[in-house]
């Protein structure tokens, strides 16, 4: 199993074009502008620590998910969910066939019955992803990148598994301009593949500068 992904990670870090000092620029870029936010963003930090508080159960919730090289993380959203979601979900879907059919097909639901009042506001305007910045500090993401998948969700991506290891997972990218939860799981795996291979400094930038106006605006948001 381990050589099956070092060979997947081989394949993903040959196709795609990447410098030493495209590298650089990308991380230091990624520094900077995350210490300035964190500057800027820490009143909201608290005031969102607060709200998601109020019902007893932690502020942040940490997911396992698989980084550059199929190295696991653990990224960090503040907690969106009722405390005890997991039986939630099991007890909602085995009632509702066809909610269980999205949600095996898209891992997504149009209507999550687990979340908090609170966290379906931070999840309409993607605030529940904040905490992300201190992972891209400490190096297990970027700003902008692939969506962080779990290790199950990885399966989906067949032969761009190993595009998908060769860099740092996002806090947005492509697949967040293009569309969001209104794009199919395959079209988020084909514009994952599509950015690994086309990256570049200038690219990201566009993707940062536009995300703002798709989080505004609410485009695929649930």
């Amino acid at each position: 199993m381990q050589s099956e992904i070092a060979n997947d990670c081989l394949v993903g870090h040959a196709a795609v074009r990447r410098t030493p000092l495209g590298a650089v620029a990308k991380r230091t870029t990624d520094v900077i502008l995350v210490i300035l936010g964190l500057l800027v963003l820490w009143p909201l930090f608290l005031l969102i620590a607060t709200l998601v508080a109020t019902d007893g159960g932690p502020v942040l919730y940490r997911h396992r998910r698989i980084g550059m090289d199929g190295a696991p993380f653990d990224c960090l959203k503040f907690r969106t969910m009722i405390l005890g979601a997991g039986e939630c979900l099991d007890e909602y879907l085995a009632y509702h066939p066809a909610e269980r059919e999205e949600w095996e097909s898209a891992r997504k639901l149009t209507f999550d019955p687990r979340t908090t009042a609170v966290g379906r506001l931070l999840r309409r305007t993607s605030l529940d992803e904040l905490p992300q910045l201190f992972n891209v500090l400490a190096g297990d993401m970027s700003l902008v990148g692939p969506r962080p998948v779990t290790s199950p969700e990885l399966t989906y991506y067949g032969d761009s598994a190993g595009l998908y290891r060769a860099v740092r997972p996002g806090i947005t990218g492509l697949w967040q301009i293009s569309g969001r939860n209104d794009l199919s799981y395959e079209q988020r795996v084909d514009l994952d593949a599509r950015y690994v291979k086309e990256q570049g400094f200038w690219r990201d930038i566009g993707i940062l500068l536009k995300t703002p106006q798709v989080v505004l605006s609410r485009t695929g948001a649930r």
